[in-house]
């Protein structure tokens, strides 16, 4: 290896990158808007749902649940409708998610110690917002109905009987899915930077017609792969730390971690993905075919990765899949860098396992350019 070849090639490589405005627009700009969109878009909580509220019982007692229900900030409580049938209405118009039945005598069951009915029922044509919604519904009556009670057997208006349950959360205290899936976002983008900025480099060069003169040129092929995948590693890195940033900075996630690891895994991970990007560039042999295919793989990894469906939900052949998964193996490391403060000790099965397939897939692609050329 020609170490002066190789620092001309990478030159020649970080000029071809930067000297377009409009490319680095697109290396620099775009994942910061893409993580700005991402950042807000992809959020699981639900608030401010859409409910309506038949109270049949009409008494102190049914105005203080529906109070309740409405100070949590999770519903929005529109209209308290006077029959069922006004709230099965709404739910076929699908003008509210959630309806909440209270009938005639909930108070009086409650005030004698029987378990008074409520019925809640849930579009569940949104089935994961509904699920979540219902099971906020329920909590709150249930503890709601349990305070009532319970301060009734005692006698008093302040007091509770029964257990003091605490509940507290580690890592996430407010329970914010943000801050759990904006760093997700942030693997994601990284990956689809390292896969436009390798899988089209050797294709650009063979459509331009320079791919042949590069190749009588005295570089080798794994000069030409290193020349190619160095200045796309370090423009990636740079993109890595500008998500990083705005991530802190902008959508304030709480950042309990090492900077070092962090840092070092994320140079990993980039290894992993210019690394399937080269295999699709060399592989391919238009740009246009090398963009499709890079979607090919980027789409699916994502799906599988973990991002927004948790891996123990799969089927269990999925689930095996996802081991081939770089993005998955990543996501659990900026995760746990960033909300658990998870360490070298715990987190280096994956970063093991990044190593090896960027290692896999580098070398492939260096065979593979091989005999194309040859």
């Amino acid at each position: 290896m020609n170490v002066a070849r190789l620092s001309r090639l990478i030159r020649k490589e970080f000029r071809q990158m930067l000297r377009d405005p409009r490319s680095r627009r697109m290396l620099f700009v775009s994942p910061i808007i893409q993580l700005l969109i991402f950042g807000y878009a992809v959020n699981t909580d639900v608030r401010n749902s859409s409910t309506m509220i038949v109270d049949g019982d009409r008494t102190a007692t049914s105005r203080a649940l529906i109070q309740t229900l409405g100070a949590t900030g999770y519903f929005d409580i529109q209209t308290i409708a006077n029959t069922p049938a006004d709230l099965t209405s709404a739910l076929d118009r699908g003008t509210v998610l959630m309806g909440v039945d209270i009938p005639r005598g909930f108070a009086a069951d409650l005030a004698s110690g029987r378990s008074p009915h409520v019925q809640i029922l849930v579009d569940g044509s949104t089935a994961n917002t509904a699920n979540i919604a219902l099971g906020y519904a329920t909590q709150i009556i249930t503890a709601w109905g349990l305070q009532q009670t319970g301060r009734r057997a005692d006698g008093q208006t302040g007091s509770l009987l029964g257990v003091d349950f605490r509940v507290r959360a580690w890592y996430n205290p407010d329970l914010e899915s943000r801050a759990y899936n904006v760093p997700a976002v942030m693997g994601n983008i990284v990956m689809m930077m390292a896969l436009l900025l390798t899988s089209l480099a050797i294709v650009r060069e063979r459509e331009l017609g320079t791919l042949e003169q590069l190749m009588v040129s005295p570089l080798t092929p794994g000069e030409l792969i290193i020349g190619k995948t160095v200045p796309a590693s370090l423009i990636a890195l740079a993109d890595m730390v500008l998500v990083t940033a705005v991530s802190l900075l902008w959508f304030k996630i709480p950042f309990q971690g090492s900077f070092l690891l962090l840092t070092v895994s994320s140079l990993i991970f980039i290894l992993t993905g210019l690394g399937v990007g080269l295999l699709i560039s060399t592989i391919s042999n238009t740009q246009q075919e090398a963009f499709m295919s890079m979607f090919l793989f980027f789409l699916p990894a994502m799906m599988l990765s973990g991002m927004m469906f948790p891996v123990e939900n799969m089927p269990t052949f999925l689930q095996q899949l996802t081991l081939l998964d770089p993005i998955r193996h990543y996501l659990v490391i900026v995760r746990g860098v960033f909300l658990r403060g998870t360490g070298w000790g715990i987190l280096w099965p994956q970063m093991l396992i990044l190593l090896a397939i960027g290692l896999l897939t580098l070398g492939f692609a260096t065979l593979r350019f091989h005999k194309t050329t040859a």
